[in-house]
């Protein structure tokens, strides 16, 4: 039964990603925010639970990128297209560009399945945390309408992120080889700054999680590459 648990984990990441869907197309964005929480927890256990059981497979590993697609590809691009949708231009057309985060986002995880440099770490920014950013716009929107109605914003948005998706920057992965303080202490600081950020500021400090996720990754790598050298 046991070899069943990493993918039972990675099959209710798929539910909760077209539950968020459903509710993202009803405009009911705490529903689908709660589901993407679901998605990721689900998400970040059928990876731990296959280490720790020793049951890996390759239908795991196809099945955990499909769940990925639905969650954190085309849920995204479902809430820019009605953040699109109800943006300061009306146009019939416009929505769809919200879809090209969902293209970037297949991107990403095709790219994903055949690098061999992301065994650990991530190159270009992981669909989890699009997600999150994408999310968390109809929050911040509440208490700045104006800003967030902006289509141009929007749709500088939608490249900046799709952009991110498939770059060449290093981005490391929260999951831990070891709990060893020394070895990790900037994904440490980049949690503890992250947990106090959000427990303040809610959903809108989201892009400011972002900004740090980035430019912590870029510190750990470049202290890594630093002592490799020495």
């Amino acid at each position: 039964m046991k070899k069943h648990i990493p993918n039972a984990l990675t099959c209710a990441n798929l539910l909760s990603g077209c539950i968020g869907i459903v509710f993202a197309f009803k405009g009911d964005f705490n529903i689908t925010a709660y589901a993407v929480l679901m998605s990721g927890i689900f998400d970040f256990f059928d990876g731990f639970s296959a280490r720790l059981l020793h049951v890996k497979s390759n239908i795991g590993k196809e099945l955990d990128s499909l769940a990925d697609m639905v969650s954190f590809g085309f849920l995204p691009g479902v809430v820019m297209f009605q953040l699109l949708a109800q943006s300061d231009y009306s146009s019939p057309y416009l929505p769809y560009f919200g879809f090209i985060i969902t293209i970037f986002s297949a991107l990403r995880l095709a790219k994903f399945n055949i690098d061999t440099r992301q065994t650990e770490d991530f190159i270009g920014l992981n669909t989890p945390m699009n997600t999150l950013f994408i999310v968390s716009l109809p929050f911040i929107q509440r208490d700045y309408p104006a800003l967030i109605n902006s289509t141009l914003l929007l749709l500088g948005l939608t490249l900046l992120m799709s952009g991110l998706l498939v770059s060449e920057i290093r981005i490391f992965s929260l999951k831990f080889g070891s709990l060893d303080w020394a070895g990790n202490k900037i994904k440490f600081m980049f949690l503890i700054i992250s947990a106090v950020l959000i427990a303040f500021l809610k959903f809108a400090a989201i892009p400011f999680v972002l900004v740090l996720y980035i430019a912590t990754s870029m510190l750990h790598f470049k202290r890594n590459n630093s002592s490799a050298e020495n």
